[in-house]
Parts: C-alpha cells; structure tokens; sequence
C-alpha cells in the first residue's frame, strides 16, 4: 500500500500512529542508537519472533511501532535506556508535496 512506503529521498513520515511505518530511522528522538530488533543486547525482548513479521521488525534498528505505542520507536543501545520514540514527522499534505493527492 501506498502508506508503507518509504518514497522520495528524504521525505520520511508517518500516517496514524505509524504500525505501517517502514522508513529508514535508526536513532531517537533523544539521539540514541536503535538496537536491531533480532538482538536480545542490551534489552531482552519478545518481538524478534515471526508473529511480529507483519510490523516490520527483523535485522536492522530502524523505528517501528508493532505494539500500537504512540507513533514509531525503538530499543536503544544505551544500556540505561531500553527504549525511546523516534523524531520523524507525520505526514501532511502541506509539509509533503509528494503525499498530495
């Protein structure tokens, strides 16, 4: 669908709470790394199983949101951190030319 892409260049962004969010983001809003979602380091948990296939998560730390959170996230690599939201805008018709229709 046209809301899972990531197109033109540096025009990341995404719609509702971004589930379908499958942009290149690696770090968050506080600049921290993302950890890879395969990884159990530094934060152990549960959604590198095939269930989550359908989120977008599996071997590489770019933002996703598969648990319904507020908008797209990720664990980090700081080890007193284990997870914060990512800064990537949500799509607008004004600010992105491309999402006009």
């Amino acid at each position: 669908a046209w809301y899972q892409r990531r197109v033109r260049g540096d025009k990341d962004c995404y719609t509702g709470i971004g589930v379908h969010y499958r942009g290149d983001t690696r770090q968050t809003s506080g600049g921290r790394n993302c950890q890879n979602w395969n990884s159990d380091f530094p934060h152990p948990h549960g959604y590198h199983s095939p269930k989550y296939n359908w989120a977008g998560v599996g071997d590489h730390n770019k933002c996703r949101n598969p648990d319904g959170e507020g908008k797209p996230w990720c664990y980090t690599t700081n080890l007193f951190h284990r997870w914060d939201y990512c800064e990537i805008p949500r799509c607008n018709r004004d600010k992105f030319e491309f999402y006009r229709f």
